[in-house]
């Protein structure tokens, strides 16, 4: 009998916008197609970048268990799932409970996120021009009342200014081996 292995794959997408009269951040935050935004606007497009792989904390794993068993009603739905960025370049480590720097923020999800397709969620946050202005080095998926993080990322996307909206989805997949 073979062995079935099971991978967490995460891939963190950042999309950056000039946005000084903020209707990116408005019409992403309505949940339209990021794609579809650069399109519309591709003189406010600044850049667009992916990478896989982060950790999964040991505190969501925990956390993922309790909801498939019914021990918690901490869902990390489209009312209590958060995106967190923050600036903090301590490597990630199963055990941390959270974002490690000294600047962060926190913010719901866009309309019809977080989105389930097959194997994979998909969360996905826009921070607008004047939110987390800042070093985004990391990155975590947070339930807004329990406090309970399911991963952690580390990798610099560069700094934040005012007046530029940044949209960042994080897709866990459950890949089968």
């Amino acid at each position: 009998m073979e062995e079935e292995k099971i991978k967490v794959e995460t891939v963190l997408k950042v999309v950056k916008f000039k946005d000084e009269d903020g209707k990116v951040a408005e019409m992403l935050r309505a949940g339209a197609d990021v794609e579809e935004v650069v399109k519309l606007f591709p003189d406010r497009f600044i850049e667009q970048s992916e990478d896989v792989g982060n950790v999964i904390l040991d505190e969501g794993a925990n956390e993922i268990w309790k909801l498939v068993t019914g021990a918690s009603a901490d869902h990390f739905d489209s009312a209590n799932a958060q995106i967190g960025v923050g600036d903090g370049t301590t490597a990630e480590d199963a055990s941390q409970t959270d974002l490690q720097g000294t600047n962060t923020a926190y913010k719901g999800m866009d309309s019809g996120y977080p989105s389930v397709s097959g194997r994979a969620v998909t969360f996905r946050s826009t921070f607008d021009g004047t939110e987390a202005n800042f070093d985004w080095n990391e990155f975590t998926v947070k339930h807004a009342s329990s406090g309970i993080n399911l991963n952690r990322k580390v990798v610099s996307k560069g700094t934040k200014s005012s007046g530029e909206t940044w949209t960042v989805s994080l897709t866990l997949n459950l890949k089968v081996s």
